[in-house]
């Protein structure tokens, strides 16, 4: 089940100073991690970047019989050791410089399946779990794989709505596999497993649900995915730092807004004002964007879908004018062409995206919708 390049790699991973893009110059400069563990300390100066107090733990035989031990922890445990040099990783999470050098699985992960990561606060209110009920309802039937973090609140609502609705759902963990944390969740991670869903982590199970983990994790949740909802968080919540990941990724981001008196609506807020997010204005809106499908069933709910013919004021339509002739115009094309200020420009376009007639990309340009 494994191979001698599992050995090795696990044991350069465990090295100090050697973090996933360190080993990935390592292995590519070596042609794989055994000849990187072998050769590295003799032969590093032929690689740019690396002294030899970063390269000298490689081939500590302590890190070797670590690695040892981790295999058969794995073997026992039924888990995939996906190594990144080897073309392992999900192909979207192998698109980002920062991927995971090691990716330990358990259960079923489709790679051809559309993926949509969610996230959000553990602090959820009414209003956020009647979106997410709202919109898993109405995407039941799409072919999609839901990414989300485990953690309690909205990815605990995010695995639970997809698992009663039949759609696939992948979790990422912010520790190793000899435990689950919150262990309030464990039973929903069997579950998803049961299910034919997927967990990963990059921690092998010596590493304990630190506070740093989390951070790091998050990346991996808006790497799997091609967009990512945040669906509440307060100002500093972790969810932006998945937000903040994802805009870094050249994904696209979009976050539920909310009052400006409530607390975990602030963050999700903070993000469309900083053209960091899109706005979700309407369910149809979004999944039409996510390109998943268009809902068969109408809802008058809270998150009515119904269409509604707005009536912009003059600036409105004049920068709406401009952007709609000139699609993904940029701010600085957009100021040349009405000889406004980006200061007059940006809060009109706020309003715009607000209303749902124009959206933002990354490099500050613009599309009408």
């Amino acid at each position: 089940m494994y191979s001698e390049e599992h050995l090795y790699s696990i044991a350069l991973r465990e090295c100090s100073l050697i973090g996933d893009i360190n080993f990935y110059k390592l292995v590519r400069a070596f042609g794989n991690a055994k000849n990187a563990w072998l050769h590295t300390r003799k032969e590093y100066k032929k690689i740019d970047g690396l002294g030899y107090k970063m390269v000298a733990d490689i081939g500590n035989p302590v890190h070797l019989k670590f690695a040892e031990a981790e295999l058969k922890f794995c073997e026992k445990n039924k888990i995939k050791i996906n190594l990144r040099h080897l073309g392992d990783l999900p192909s979207l999470l192998n698109e980002c410089n920062d991927a995971p050098a090691i990716l330990y699985q358990k259960g079923v992960f489709d790679d051809q399946k559309q993926r949509l990561s969610i996230v959000g606060t553990r602090n959820m209110t009414s209003y956020g779990q009647q979106f997410l009920h709202d919109f898993f309802e109405e995407t039941h039937s799409c072919n999609y794989i839901s990414v989300s973090g485990l953690a309690l609140g909205v990815d605990k609502e995010v695995h639970e709505q997809s698992l009663q609705k039949g759609i696939q759902t992948a979790a990422v963990l912010a520790h190793g596999f000899h435990i689950i944390y919150p262990s309030k969740n464990r039973k929903l991670s069997e579950k998803i497993l049961e299910e034919d869903g997927a967990l990963f982590t990059e921690f092998n199970s010596s590493r304990k649900p630190d506070r740093e983990n989390f951070i790091q994790r998050n990346r991996i949740v808006a790497g799997m995915s091609p967009a990512t909802i945040v669906v509440e968080t307060a100002f500093g919540g972790g969810s932006v730092s998945t937000a903040t990941f994802a805009n870094q990724y050249n994904r696209e981001v979009f976050a539920l807004p909310g009052k400006i008196t409530d607390k975990q609506s602030q963050g999700c807020n903070h993000l469309i004002f900083q053209n960091k997010a899109a706005p979700i204005s309407t369910i149809k809106d979004l999944i039409d964007y996510l390109g998943l499908k268009k809902p068969k069933v109408k809802m008058d709910e809270l998150f009515s879908r119904s269409e509604i013919n707005i009536q912009l004021t003059e600036n409105q339509q004049f920068i709406f004018n401009f952007i709609s002739d000139n699609p993904q115009i940029s701010l600085d094309d957009l100021i040349e062409k009405t000889g406004l200020a980006s200061h007059k420009i940006l809060p009109v376009i706020l309003d715009l995206e607000l209303l749902g007639k124009v959206k933002s990309l990354s490099g500050r340009q613009f599309v009408a919708i």
